[in-house]
C-alpha cells in the first residue's frame, strides 16, 4: 500500500485590530482566548471538521491520479479566524482554530478505501490536528503586546504550517508510504498519546 498527503495551505486571518491606546494611560493586557471549530457536521459540506468524526470512504470525493504511485491523498490543513474586543484595560483576542478535510481534494484509487488506507490517512489528519494544537500552545505562551500581537500571532501561524508539513513528510518517510504497519501503528500511538496529553478529544477508529 503506498500512500501520501498534500497540505493544503489555507490561512484565514482576519485583520486584528488594537484600540488606540490614550495619552498617559497604561497599555492594556493581551490576552488570547483560543476557541476551537464546534459547528455541526453538514453532510452536504466539502469540508469535514476534526471535531466532528473520524474519516470516512465517502470522505474521498476527488479524482484519483491516473499516475504516480500514492494510494490515496487526503488534504488537510488548519487555519483560524480572528477578532478582538477591549474592555476595562484588557484587549482579549479571540481565535477560533480550525482543522478540516477538504473532501473534493481527497481520493483514493481504490474505493471504498482499505482499513489500512483509512487508518494512515487519518493519521495524516491526526498530525494536521497535532500541528494546530502546537501552535495553539506556541501562541498562549508568548508575551504579545498591543504593537506586535497580529505579526507575532501571523508568524507562529506559518511556522507552524511548515512544522506541519514536515511532520506530514516525517510520517510518510517513516512508515515507508504506508508499507510499514508497525511503524505506522508506532506513529499512531504517539500522535494520539500527544493530542489526549493536551486535552484534544480525537475521533474514534
Amino acid at each position: 500500500m503506498i500512500t501520501t498527503a498534500i497540505a493544503l495551505f489555507c490561512c484565514c486571518i482576519s485583520s486584528l485590530q488594537s484600540p488606540e491606546k490614550g495619552r498617559g494611560k497604561t497599555a492594556p493586557v493581551v490576552k488570547v482566548v483560543f476557541v476551537e471549530e464546534n459547528r455541526a457536521e453538514n453532510p452536504a459540506s466539502d469540508t469535514l471538521f476534526y471535531h466532528q468524526r473520524h474519516i470516512s470512504p465517502d470522505d474521498f470525493k476527488g479524482r484519483s491520479s491516473s499516475s504516480g504511485r500514492s494510494e490515496a491523498v487526503s488534504y488537510t490543513s488548519f487555519a483560524f479566524d480572528g477578532s478582538t474586543r477591549s474592555y476595562r484595560d484588557t484587549l482579549e483576542i479571540r481565535l477560533v482554530l480550525q482543522v478540516f478535510w477538504v473532501k473534493s481534494a481527497s481520493w483514493a484509487r481504490t474505493m471504498p478505501p482499505s482499513r489500512l488506507t483509512l487508518e494512515h490517512e487519518q493519521l495524516h489528519f491526526d498530525i494536521t490536528r497535532l500541528a494546530a494544537e502546537r501552535f495553539r500552545q506556541k501562541v498562549l505562551s508568548m508575551p504579545l503586546t498591543i504593537d506586535d500581537h497580529d505579526s507575532r500571532i501571523q508568524y507562529e501561524y506559518l511556522e507552524s504550517f511548515r512544522e506541519m508539513n514536515r511532520l506530514q513528510e516525517d510520517f510518510d518517510n517513516a512508515v515507508n508510504q504506508g508499507r510499514n504497519l508497525a511503524a505506522q501503528r508506532d506513529w499512531f500511538r504517539r500522535v494520539r498519546e500527544e493530542l489526549r496529553r493536551t486535552g484534544v478529544s480525537t475521533p474514534e477508529m
